[in-house]
């Protein structure tokens, strides 16, 4: 046999206010370690020399998005590391995705 519910009582939290903590609740421990897991890659590309790399940078430059304040936090970061571009290139340089877009160098012009 199921329990019954308990009724809703005024010693428990409003129903919108259950539902914020919920949020929290349920995700704030695996967000922690993300995060704890992006500043240790950081730390590592730069103890090795490596933050230059244009996917370190774009990297950085997408972490600003999470604490500027403005919604839609998601849909800007994933725009920020893909390739705006619309047109198909004109030959594949057969790379694999590399998680961040890279603009391409200027072709080199003869002398």
């Amino acid at each position: 046999m199921t329990k019954p519910r308990p009724s809703r009582t005024s010693g428990r939290l409003p129903a919108a206010a259950a539902q914020r903590a919920a949020v929290v609740d349920h995700s704030f421990v695996p967000v922690r370690a993300k995060l704890l897991e992006v500043a240790a890659f950081l730390d590592r590309v730069e103890r090795y020399g490596a933050a230059g790399d244009f996917r370190c940078v774009a990297l950085r430059q997408a972490a600003k998005i999470l604490v500027d304040g403005k919604p839609a936090r998601a849909r800007r970061i994933l725009e920020q590391l893909s390739d705006p571009t619309t047109q198909p290139d004109a030959v594949t340089s057969g790379k694999a995705a590399l998680g961040a877009w890279q603009k391409p160098s200027s072709p080199k012009r003869a002398k």
